[in-house]
C-alpha cells in the first residue's frame, strides 16, 4: 500500500485507527444476533468486476458488488474492495434495464456505463455459484446500465475515505484494463478470465449499446464530481 494523503502509514494497515477491542467485538456479535438488518437480508447477488475512475482509465479498481433487486429492472449494490470479512465499503452502484436507461434525460445518461463488454469479456463474474446459475445472472446483466460512485480511493492507499465521491466507469474493449489487475484476481480467486470469455460466447448480447452511455468512448469526455462553496439556503 502506498503512503496516502493522511501521511506515512503502516504498509500492512488498510484502515486508520486502532484495532477493534474484544469488548466491542463481543458487543457487535450480540447486536448482530438480536438486531434487525432488513435491507441487508435482501442482498441476493455477489458479482465481482472492475471499475475505473471516469477521468483516469489507468486507475482500475477491483469491485465486489453485493446487490438486491428493488424491481425486475432496478438493482442496488453496495461495493467492497474484496469478498473478505474485513472488506472495506468503497462505493455504490445502481443497475437499471436498457428500457429505463432509454427514458433518462440526456444529461443523466452521461453518468452511466454499459455492462455488455464486462460480461462478454469474463471480467464480471459471480463467485461461488454454479456455472448454470451464473450464466442466467450474466445473461440478465448483458443489457443493463450502471451508475457508480466510489467513496473510498483505496487504490491510492487512503486509510479512510477522503474527498468527494468519484464517478466510475466500466471497461468496454480489449486492452483497456491493466492485465495485472485481472491476473492478480484470477490467481487469488481461482478464476480464468480468458476461459470465461470463451464460455460466455454462448450468451445472447444486445446488438449495440446506447452511445449516450460510456460517454468517454467516442467523445473522450470525462464527467466527475467536484466540491465548490455555495451559499446556505435558509
Amino acid at each position: 500500500m502506498a503512503d496516502g494523503p493522511m501521511g506515512v502509514v503502516d504498509q500492512a494497515k488498510k484502515v486508520a485507527g486502532d484495532p477493534v477491542p474484544l469488548s466491542h467485538t463481543a458487543l457487535n456479535i450480540a447486536s448482530g444476533t438480536v438486531g434487525s438488518f432488513k435491507p441487508f437480508s435482501r442482498i441476493c447477488q455477489h458479482v465481482c468486476g472492475f471499475h475505473f475512475y471516469a477521468h483516469d482509465m489507468k486507475r482500475g479498481v477491483e469491485a465486489h458488488h453485493y446487490c438486491s433487486h428493488q424491481s425486475e429492472e432496478v438493482r442496488q449494490c453496495v461495493i467492497y474492495d474484496s469478498g473478505a470479512a474485513d472488506a472495506r465499503l468503497i462505493g455504490i452502484e445502481y443497475i437499471i434495464s436498457s428500457k429505463l436507461f432509454e427514458g433518462l434525460p440526456a444529461e443523466e445518461k452521461k453518468l452511466w456505463h454499459s455492462h455488455k463488454f464486462e460480461v462478454a469479456s469474463g471480467m464480471l463474474y459471480a463467485p461461488e455459484i454454479p456455472t448454470l446459475v451464473e450464466d442466467l445472472e450474466m445473461q440478465k446483466l448483458t443489457d443493463t446500465y450502471g451508475k457508480t460512485f466510489h467513496t473510498w480511493q483505496v487504490d491510492r492507499g487512503d486509510t479512510i475515505p477522503l474527498g468527494p465521491p468519484q464517478l466510475m466507469m466500466a471497461f468496454t474493449g480489449d486492452g483497456q484494463i491493466d492485465q495485472k489487475l485481472v491476473d492478480d484476481r484470477d490467481e487469488r480467486e481461482g478464476k480464468n478470465t480468458a476461459e470465461l470469455a470463451e464460455h460466455r460466447k454462448k450468451l445472447t448480447y444486445p446488438d449495440t449499446t446506447n452511445p449516450e452511455a460510456d460517454s468517454w468512448v467516442e467523445k473522450g469526455i470525462a464527467w466527475q464530481t467536484e466540491m465548490k462553496q455555495t451559499s446556505l439556503k435558509k
